[in-house]
């Protein structure tokens, strides 16, 4: 997996080339409500320094992109935006991402917003339960 995607929507909004509702900057990363938002507030975390996912990533960034949720998720709920946050980080086609540009999005929440409802959940066997945990286990270390 490449770790520099190609320049997007992101790294434009980054280089000022295209307007954004900037709500918090500093020299990692830079947060901005987005134009597709789940409930007023939605903001995105997005590292200056371009990588593709969570899976490429690096770990001091990502830490750092958490800590500046827990801000703005801290301001939305402060500003009455929200009661309560969902972080959102899509990594690959697969889990819908859509920009490959890595970002964390912060969706404000208040009771019943209808906003997600619950997934559906499998139910594995027990011997696919003891297959996973010995292969990640494994490749874990």
């Amino acid at each position: 997996m490449s770790t520099v995607p190609e320049p997007s929507i992101f790294t434009k909004i980054i280089n000022r080339e295209i307007p954004a509702n900037i709500v918090y900057e500093d020299d990692i990363v830079i947060a901005f409500l987005t134009i597709e938002p789940v409930n007023v507030g939605h903001t995105l975390i997005v590292p200056k320094k371009p990588f593709v996912n969570l899976l490429d990533g690096d770990e001091d960034v990502l830490g750092h992109m958490v800590a500046v949720a827990k801000k703005v998720g801290t301001a939305l709920i402060a500003n009455s935006y929200a009661t309560g946050i969902n972080l959102i980080m899509n990594n690959g086609s697969d889990a819908d991402q859509e920009v490959f540009h890595a970002h964390m999005h912060v969706v404000p929440r208040k009771k019943d917003d209808g906003s997600f409802t619950k997934p559906t959940h499998v139910k594995p066997t027990p011997e696919e339960t003891t297959a996973v945990v010995q292969n990640l286990k494994s490749t874990l270390g």
